[in-house]
């Protein structure tokens, strides 16, 4: 990998910026840290599509959907003859 990249004008003065006001040693810490939220972004990003997948599988193997119209049919049905009593 090169050792060097180029970030645009924009992302250059950011870090130029940063440095000045001396929240960074130097250019070099500035991208560290960026690169280590990024690193934490995909982390979280990756952790949570894990746990989609998992939700999604736990959904297919629980068996097919019974249609919420069908749910409340027998609910009403129920509470009806519950009524009369």
């Amino acid at each position: 990998m090169p050792a060097s990249y180029s970030i645009g004008s924009r992302y250059e003065a950011f870090v130029r910026e940063l440095v000045e006001s001396g929240r960074y040693a130097s250019a070099s810490e500035v991208v560290r840290d960026s690169l280590r939220l990024l690193e934490e972004r995909e982390e979280h990003r990756q952790a949570k599509l894990a746990a989609l997948r998992e939700d999604i599988r736990k959904g297919v193997e629980s068996g097919p959907a019974i249609p919420a119209e069908d749910v409340f049919d027998r609910l009403e049905k129920k509470y009806a003859a519950e009524g009369r009593k």
